[in-house]
């Protein structure tokens, strides 16, 4: 690789080969924390290196062979160098072509299980939800601290502060770097699949602030998805989550207007959606079917091939959709889906059989700040011409939504329906 400014490379080098650095060094380590400081220890050295050599035509193996030459020194330094040096193999001396000719060779042997290890251990249940965020997003996304704190929102020592207290609670607690056992697969995959759905969810409608949209972690998550589908071919699951991100990232395009605002669903020119990720999507759920039956993911990314087969809302097979988030309820059942599943059975039936079963989530702690769930009411009590309470509830979800192109969007609908009364008013009299 030669060419172009040094720096720009080696960043780039480093965010494509940054997991499998940290991933390998981890297996030889067994210490995630260490792995990181090791391959950040590589970087320094490419730095310094690199801007005067040139980028070398085997980057990533640079990276691991310097890496594990410090690693090597840090474990003599340890004492436990007779100890690993078995392990870590007796290359010292040979010369760096050769040795990398053999690290290569080692990593293609055990690349990808070096991830699943790397990504199960990120992902692994005793750390808190942020942890697996953070740590996920530095460890295989390459993230620094800085773009971790400005996707979320959230101030840089904070973002810091739960990347160290995760890989400190992963020492403590004496977590392994390891596939996790057969009979705790399931339940492990599922961590992963969350944090991973998680990252896109952020990305795809941000919690709070200016932006519709966080574009860098959706790919962020789509590559995570991505990289689990080709390193667990079997699971079902897996490719269910990348259908539903796949199909779900086609509407980028779609979801903000010209003039920078919002576009929801049904509103958006599906000229504008991306068909070579529909394509992706459908052959990922494809896939999924094939292995047997849908899970939760599998089922959403059903839902959603729904709305990427129709060309247009009104051509939207709703009651299938309906049905699927029927199902969907007895498979996962949580107050959000019941909600959407109240907005399919209103397209499907009607605003009053859609009204009847969000008038029973009024009541659901877990959406007693969920601003969602008044929007939907808001348009289900305008479509049966009730203005005045739909008013309130768009007010309401105003109120409780922390995201500035969602605020604009609820307000925009207060307006709207102020209106529209206004002038029916007038009609009357």
């Amino acid at each position: 690789m030669t060419g172009g400014d040094p720096r720009q490379a080696i960043e780039a080098v480093w965010r494509i080969e940054s997991a499998r650095v940290i991933a390998g060094l981890a297996r030889m380590v067994g210490d995630v924390g260490l792995a990181e400081e090791l391959a950040q220890d590589a970087l320094v050295a490419a730095l310094e290196r690199w801007p005067e050599s040139g980028v070398p035509d085997n980057p990533g193996g640079w990276l691991m062979l310097t890496a594990k030459h410090r690693a090597i020194d840090l474990l003599r330094r340890r004492s436990r160098y007779d100890q690993k040096l078995v392990e870590l193999g007796r290359d010292m001396e040979i010369r760096q072509e050769a040795a990398e000719a053999e690290l290569d060779d080692a990593l293609d042997d055990h690349i990808g299980d070096d991830l699943l290890r790397l990504l199960f251990t990120a992902c692994h249940p005793v750390l808190s939800t942020e942890g697996r965020l953070a740590l996920t997003l530095r460890l295989l996304g390459g993230l620094t601290t800085e773009e971790i704190a400005r996707a979320f929102l959230v101030p840089e020592p904070t973002v810091a502060q739960r990347i160290v207290r995760a890989k400190r609670t992963l020492a403590d607690r004496r977590v392994k770097i390891e596939m996790p056992a057969p009979d705790e697969l399931a339940e492990r995959l599922s961590s992963v699949l969350e944090v991973v759905y998680l990252i896109f969810n952020e990305g795809y409608s941000p919690t709070a602030g200016a932006d519709w949209m966080r574009t860098s972690l959706c790919e962020e998550a789509l590559r995570l998805g991505r990289v689990l589908a080709g390193l667990m071919p079997d699971e079902a699951e897996v490719h269910g989550l990348v259908a539903l991100m796949e199909i779900q990232a086609s509407r980028a395009a779609a979801r903000i207007g010209p003039d920078g605002a919002a576009v929801t669903l049904l509103d958006q020119d599906r000229r504008l959606w991306d068909r070579l990720l529909i394509r992706r999507g459908l052959e990922a759920l494809g896939r999924a079917e094939a292995l047997g039956r849908l899970g939760p993911y599998g089922l959403q990314a059903a839902i959603a091939a729904c709305h990427a087969r129709a060309l247009s809302p009104e051509d939207t097979d709703w009651e299938r959709i309906a049905a699927l988030y029927r199902l969907l309820a007895h498979v996962a059942p949580s107050p959000v889906v019941e909600l959407n599943r109240a907005v399919a059975v209103s397209m499907a039936y009607g605003p009053e059989r859609g009204l009847e079963i969000a008038d029973r989530l009024v009541t659901e702690r877990a959406l007693a700040n969920y601003p969602q769930l008044p929007a939907v009411r808001g348009d289900l009590l305008e479509r049966l011409g009730r203005l005045d309470e739909a008013g309130e509830e768009f007010e309401r979800a105003v109120g409780l939504t922390r995201n500035e192109q969602e605020r604009a969007l609820f307000t925009a609908r207060v307006a709207a329906l102020r209106e529209r009364g206004a002038q029916e008013g007038t009609g009357r009299r």
